[in-house]
């Protein structure tokens, strides 16, 4: 079955809440697959993207983007539906576990951001998925960290974390992306380039 490639501008900086639903994987009408995004799936930059956790019924639309590379936030083991359509599709899942935890006891590991950072700003990996469970906390803040390599004000990168987090957003995660110091990366604002250091899951 040949690749059919969508147009992404139209989730350029949007948010997508899709239902997830077993019946949902193809729309026999017309005789075209139908895509069904991710859950919170939106496009950060060329060649970036973040969502929450791929379901199934979501690899389709993920197979459309060509993905080098997807960054898995959370400290559970990639499921193996997952793995093998990773595997299946040429793409190297690098996992960086982050505890999903609610406040007051919130702890983003800056150690474990900026492993993530190095995978992310090298632009061998691209097209690069980033994804957590929702798509909201921890991408959020791995996704603030870059607006700040690509130096936003903080008012916009609290916008667009919000705009994910909605009702959900955390203090301590604002507080985490403000303090987060970028002084010592090695990076160019708008290449995104990086050293290639990075751990990665073994098929």
């Amino acid at each position: 079955m040949p690749l059919i490639i969508m147009t992404l501008e139209s989730y350029a900086g949007d948010v997508h809440t899709v239902p997830q639903s077993e019946n949902s994987t193809e729309d026999r009408c017309g005789g075209s697959e139908l895509f069904v995004p991710p859950l919170n799936f939106a496009m950060v930059d060329n060649g970036i993207f973040r969502s929450g956790f791929p379901e199934p019924v979501s690899f389709s639309f993920l197979q459309s983007l060509r993905l080098r590379s997807i960054i898995y936030l959370c400290p559970e083991a990639y499921p193996e539906v997952n793995i093998e359509f990773a595997k299946s599709n040429g793409i190297q899942v690098f996992q960086f576990g982050i505890e999903r935890c609610k406040e007051p006891f919130v702890n983003i590991p800056d150690e474990v951001i900026r492993e993530a950072l190095q995978v992310l700003l090298d632009t061998e990996n691209h097209p690069v998925l980033i994804h957590c469970k929702s798509g909201k906390h921890r991408t959020g803040c791995l996704v603030g960290c870059v607006r700040k390599i690509q130096r936003w004000c903080l008012s916009s990168i609290f916008d667009e974390y919000q705009r994910f987090a909605a009702a959900k957003a955390r203090i301590s995660d604002q507080r985490f992306m403000e303090l987060f110091d970028i002084s010592n990366l090695k990076h160019s604002p708008l290449s995104f380039s990086c050293s290639k250091r990075h751990t990665h899951i073994d098929y």
